[in-house]
């Protein structure tokens, strides 16, 4: 006997092919919607909120825009997350990721519609996975021996990245910034030592890299403007007792001497805690809460500069670079880390004051100073910068450098094709369509650019046919041109994520033969 219903009453389920296509066009959608953001030549997206204040973002960053889609289809969120991934892991090639996986799928598809089974395509794609970046193993360059040469790549590779963003205009400027701010890292991936502040005014070119640590706030009234060898104290405590601080708290009192009496009780409490503070032999004070007028005074009068709501990222940070700890009690000096630098001092940005450390514990700290034209541009340099900086930071720890440009695709796809000549079976198809998958990628370069995509893959798969070629896609002149001489080059760490990460996407997907949907929950009567 058949079972009439399984599921509630909303519930719906879906089954085979049904469930396969959701599942594969939820996804090429997705693919397609990332992919005009491709390459030098690719548009951006203006995102908007329906939320309050209908916040708008510009960008052209595959992350971003994902990010900030509400997404229905399950398969899509899949391909979101790799893209989240990708930022979160190397920084850069998000994009280029889910255009790989929706291409994936879309030759997939072709395969399931001829009967292939799904399992034949699945292990098809490990083969030529694993080919693929034996392929770019074979090829990479590696100049971590030689300093200079070293230096070049990066700049190179700073440059290629930024090459797709808004500052692809000045992309020296900002390639010559970041290549100097992670130099400064001597190695590590920890990029909370590398401070961005944004101020708009000016132009993107005025932005500028400082050493130390640049906060932004202004010097309290009659204190001092400048300090050397500064010790601080940074602090996270209330320095605004002239209320009794006790929730419904009444104090009653029959005449207007006693209010005094409180009023000075109070003074004497935080007098002795400013004392305190300044037995620690400090001569700055750095607090996250407010510092009101009478401690601020006593601050002044003693000779320590008073910093008073710093917000919290400027304060962990701080500590951070400084090499203090945050305190919140000064009852014991001995056991409080304090934070040392050479010199404090105000300076103007725009029309801002703002004040700088200079000479801080930790060496590698430094401060990029971005201006721009508006927020919105200020907002998208920065998610450029960062992607440049989280590719180069990890490129310093792996040092292995491709070709860009369309020309490490060209590499795998011609290895695959070889491998699918000499695998027997079904898996050769499976095989053969993750080669195609592979050209999407300097198709879609060349498509963004406006250049006819058909001819130009052509000419460059016939010049990868030749032993060593160093040909890829030029989308200024808008020929075939050579990589090595343009300088284009990319992270081998960036391609290899792209390359696993979609092929893993795209399996996944590919294993689905069933969508259920839950009913949704339904509020019950509390009746």
């Amino acid at each position: 006997m058949a079972v009439e219903k399984l599921f509630k009453d909303e519930a719906t389920e879906e089954k085979g092919e049904r469930a396969r296509m959701a599942s594969f066009v939820g996804a090429m959608a997705i693919a397609d919607l990332v992919k005009t953001t491709l390459g030098p030549k690719g548009m951006d997206k203006i995102l908007q909120s329906t939320g309050r204040g209908h916040s708008v973002t510009v960008t052209n960053d595959g992350a971003t825009i994902l990010k900030s889609l509400h997404i229905d289809n399950p398969a899509a969120k899949v391909l979101v997350d790799i893209s989240k991934v990708q930022d979160d892991e190397v920084g850069d090639g998000t994009t280029s990721v889910v255009v790989l996986a929706g291409e994936l799928l879309r030759e997939a598809e072709k395969l399931v519609a001829t009967k292939i089974h799904p399992m034949t395509i699945i292990s098809g794609y490990r083969m030529a996975a694993e080919c693929a970046r034996n392929a770019l193993l074979e090829k990479v360059v590696d100049n971590k021996e030689d300093a200079e040469k070293f230096n070049s790549d990066l700049m190179k590779i700073a440059m290629t990245t930024l090459s797709s963003k808004i500052l692809s205009q000045d992309k020296e400027h900002f390639a010559k910034l970041a290549v100097d701010a992670v130099m400064r890292l001597k190695g590590s991936t920890n990029l909370e030592a590398i401070q961005i502040i944004k101020k708009p005014g000016g132009s993107l070119k005025d932005s500028f890299l400082d050493e130390g640590f640049i906060l932004d706030k202004k010097i309290g009234v009659g204190q001092p403007k400048r300090i050397e060898n500064a010790k601080i104290l940074v602090a996270n405590t209330a320095m605004d007792t002239d209320k009794v601080k006790i929730y419904g708290a009444r104090v009653r009192v029959d005449s207007m001497s006693k209010v005094a009496e409180i009023e000075g009780a109070e003074k004497e409490k935080m007098r002795e805690k400013v004392q305190k503070i300044i037995a620690h032999g400090i001569n700055c004070f750095v607090n996250r809460q407010l510092i009101y007028n009478f401690p601020e005074e006593l601050f002044a009068d003693a000779g320590v500069l008073a910093i008073e709501h710093a917000d919290f990222d400027g304060i962990e940070r701080l500590a951070l670079v400084t090499g203090g700890e945050i305190a919140s009690t000064f009852d014991n000096p001995e056991s409080v880390k304090l934070g040392h630098c050479k010199l404090i001092e105000e300076i103007m940005i725009g029309e801002d004051k703002l004040i700088h450390f200079s000479g801080v514990e930790m060496g590698q700290a430094c401060t990029i100073v971005l201006r721009g034209a508006s927020f919105h541009v200020l907002d998208e340099a920065e998610r450029s910068l960062h992607d440049a900086l989280c590719v180069l930071s990890q490129t310093v720890n792996d040092s292995r450098v491709l070709l860009g440009g369309g020309w490490p695709e060209m590499v795998m796809a011609k290895a695959v094709d070889e491998l699918a000549r000499k695998t027997p079976g079904k898996k050769s198809h499976a095989i053969d369509a993750f080669s195609k998958a592979l050209l999407a990628i300097p198709t879609t370069i060349a498509d963004n650019a406006g250049l006819d995509s058909a001819e130009l893959i052509a000419k460059l798969r016939a010049e990868h046919h030749k032993e060593g070629s160093t040909a890829g896609i030029d989308v200024i002149s808008g020929f075939v041109g050579d990589m090595a001489e343009l300088g284009i080059s990319e992270s081998f760490k960036v391609k290899q994520a792209v390359l696993l990460s979609a092929t893993e996407a795209a399996e996944m997907i590919l294993r689905v033969d069933e969508i259920v949907t839950c009913a949704p929950r339904k509020r019950e009567d509390r009746m």
